[in-house]
């Protein structure tokens, strides 16, 4: 039987979880198949990093880790991922990313 490797000593579930249903959240790397990913191959990339999606699960894994469903609106694909995984879409960032209005520009 296989040994689970924890990342750290530290339990993530002693405090609140970083991210809430619905909010919006970026991939801060790329995610493959471990193989608990159906219907594709284990390597395949899932997420691409950069990726935006939105939280729309909070689970929990062995006791220690809380777990982020989030649907990637890329790729439509909804991952299971860790908070080192994830980062927060600011709501200014949002704002600059909008375009000039056309009088603004001239």
């Amino acid at each position: 039987m296989n040994k689970i490797v924890r990342d750290s000593e530290v339990v993530e579930l002693s405090g609140p979880p970083a991210f809430s249903f619905s909010e919006k959240v970026r991939a801060n790397r790329t995610i493959r198949n471990d193989g608990t990913y159906r219907g594709k191959e284990i390597g395949e990339i899932l997420v691409k990093k950069g990726e935006v999606g939105y939280v729309v699960s909070i689970g929990t894994f062995v006791q220690q880790f809380y777990i982020y469903g989030v649907e990637f609106l890329e790729t439509g694909y909804r991952v299971g991922m860790k908070c080192k995984e994830l980062e927060a879409v600011d709501a200014y960032e949002e704002i600059d990313d909008l375009p000039l209005p056309e009088e603004a520009m001239s």
